[in-house]
């Protein structure tokens, strides 16, 4: 590949990442803010649901989304040599899970609010997760998001002495974020127990379709990943025999 295409594509790569990292690291962050209060929490989540459905920013952070897993399917199609370092594996493994995760939670806050005006907020779905018993889905969510943001930036930029003396106080950095993002999750679930809030489920009907919308894209999503690796697996084995 001519080397001005390569670096491009890295350089969208980072970009890309950087959206998607400043996306999921601001979620958390605002998960923490329960650590505070529920209200606290919920205020400012509706100050970042109207920042990300600004127009620009939505087609920002969309195509930050579309570019970055065409990228990846990408290498899974192009890379023939899988013998990686543990930290890439693990960077991989996290980047190909979290869509499998964010799936879910994309379908029943983004279209549940654009097909049934299903407004997101904290109170409904940590509530619905208790209903579930699946406390953990919102913190799993993000998890797999965050470390693969944490690993890329790292694998990116650890060639900076100032990145290898800082290695640990990042380290404590990447651990820390989610932890209060948990700590703060859970005193808001303690809060809406005590208070007994209301589910704020959706009816039967906007749940199937909703839940039919999660099955198709989970799908999809599946289909395209291995798509690309048997591709890539074939192309490689008619390249080595030629």
């Amino acid at each position: 590949m001519n080397p001005l295409a390569s670096f491009s594509l890295r350089r969208l790569r980072l970009l890309s990442g950087l959206v998607l990292f400043a996306y999921i690291g601001l979620h958390l962050l605002n998960h923490a803010l329960g650590i505070f209060s529920l209200a606290l929490a919920e205020a400012v989540l509706r100050i970042a649901i109207a920042f990300w459905h600004i127009p620009l920013v939505t087609v920002v952070l969309y195509g930050a989304a579309a570019v970055h897993f065409t990228l990846a399917l990408r290498t899974l199609y192009t890379r023939r040599e899988w013998n990686l370092p543990w930290i890439e594996i693990l960077r991989l493994a996290s980047g190909f899970s979290f869509p499998l995760l964010l799936i879910g939670h994309a379908v029943n806050t983004r279209l549940g609010d654009t097909l049934f005006g299903l407004r997101p907020s904290y109170s409904a779905v940590i509530t619905n997760l208790q209903m579930a018993g699946a406390q953990g889905t919102q913190l799993a969510l993000l998890a797999p998001g965050w470390l693969h943001g944490c690993l890329g930036l790292w694998i990116t930029l650890r060639r900076f002495e100032t990145m290898r003396r800082a290695k640990y106080v990042l380290v404590a950095f990447m651990l820390c974020v989610p932890s209060l993002a948990a700590i703060g999750f859970f005193r808001m679930a303690a809060e809406l127990s005590a208070r007994g809030a209301p589910s704020g489920r959706a009816t039967a009907l906007e749940q199937a379709t909703l839940g039919a919308w999660k099955d198709d894209l989970t799908i999809a999503y599946i289909c395209a990943v291995v798509a690309a690796l048997v591709l890539g697996r074939m192309r490689a084995l008619i390249a080595n025999s030629a």
